[in-house]
């Protein structure tokens, strides 16, 4: 069997860059062929399948890697300068689609993010799911979110090292909840596990990335760039702050949503376990995080509401995505043959509950 904390096996390319890449990780690092320059052929760096998956396959190799590459790649200074066409392109999109922020000083920060979370009006995934969701759905949801929570936290631990003094035991603080305070089956990584396994899901690391969109491969894509940039460090705790301000009331009604179609305790443990800790999480990512932060740096004020406003923009692209796709009748997934069957096939085998009436 194998190891399900693992490496994952390399996806199959979207276009040519990402075809010439994956061709080139699956031997010995060398320079990468001379030629023209790295083009793609979207028009959206947000919905480009070939620019999105290039991203990814060098954001790995900052990760556990892939399966058969040489870690020597992570550095390869030819692969580096692919990557950085891309990241162009992808932050040049990630900005226009956030907007401008209004000028606030460091005292009006936690107000101006409150602002920013509470006036978001996008479509509510949640809502759909608590309400109206069927089980193929939710199975649809799950894949998507399994390429950041079967890695939860990681992108933004990338954080800690530069930061300094308050902010950063604010920053190690929530990881450490994030991480389970060192005890690995409470891990929120291990408690999606679960829940995937619980609705007969393949939950290695990375075992859905053939299967998503450039949307989703987006998101993912956001927190690497601002955590592995040094100069990206408010706009990595920006994200942070909103991921957790607007994660309680969503993660209540995906467990009510689950409870509905038959999910057991063990099932719906992860996102009834958010509710609770994103509460708390979201006081010390505002107030002790983002805060503490630009108080030390007052010029990064601005960048803090550019990643908080990143997070808002690309989760509400993601939910028009799968409740578009619903609405027409179709899957939100990519390649879905395979996986389709597979959910038809264990319908029967979700633990059955009671079902009930639930609020808001």
């Amino acid at each position: 069997m194998s190891d399900p904390y693992g490496r994952a096996a390399l996806p199959e390319p979207r276009g040519p860059v990402s075809a010439m890449l994956r061709e080139a990780l699956r031997r010995a690092p060398h320079d990468l062929p001379a030629g023209p320059p790295v083009d793609f052929t979207g028009t959206d760096p947000l919905t480009d399948e070939d620019l999105q998956l290039t991203l990814f396959l060098c954001y790995e190799l900052h990760y556990r890697g892939w399966q058969g590459v040489e870690d020597a790649w992570e550095w390869q200074p030819s692969l580096l300068a692919v990557r950085a066409i891309a990241e162009r392109r992808f932050e040049e999109a990630i900005r226009r689609l956030a907007g401008s922020q209004p000028t606030v000083s460091p005292d009006d920060l936690p107000a101006a993010l409150h602002r920013l979370t509470t006036d978001d009006e996008g479509p509510s995934l949640g809502e759909f799911l608590r309400r109206r969701g069927t089980l193929p759905q939710f199975r649809e949801f799950l894949v998507h979110r399994s390429v950041y929570h079967l890695r939860e936290a990681d992108p933004h631990s990338w954080g800690i090292p530069r930061l300094g003094g308050p902010p950063k035991a604010a920053l190690v603080e929530i990881q450490m909840d994030e991480y389970g305070n060192g005890q690995p089956h409470r891990m929120h990584a291990e408690l999606f596990r679960t829940t995937i396994d619980r609705l007969g899901l393949d939950s290695r690391y990375g075992a859905h990335l053939d299967a998503v969109p450039a949307i989703t491969l987006a998101t993912n894509n956001a927190m690497s760039l601002f955590g592995l940039h040094r100069r990206l460090r408010g706009a990595l705790v920006g994200h942070l702050a909103a991921f957790e301000m607007t994660s309680s009331l969503p993660n209540r009604r995906y467990g009510d949503a689950l409870r509905r179609l038959g999910g057991d305790a063990a099932a719906t443990r992860f996102f009834d376990e958010h509710v609770e800790a994103d509460a708390v999480h979201e006081q010390i990512a505002v107030h002790d995080l983002c805060a503490g932060l630009v108080r030390q740096e007052p010029a990064l004020t601005a960048d803090v509401l550019f990643g908080a406003a990143t997070v808002l923009a690309l989760d509400d692209l993601f939910a028009r995505h799968l409740l578009g796709a619903w609405a027409a009748g179709r899957s939100s997934l990519r390649s879905t043959a395979s996986e389709l069957v597979h959910l038809s096939a264990v319908v029967s085998s979700v633990p059955r509950a009671p079902v009930t009436a639930r609020s808001s």
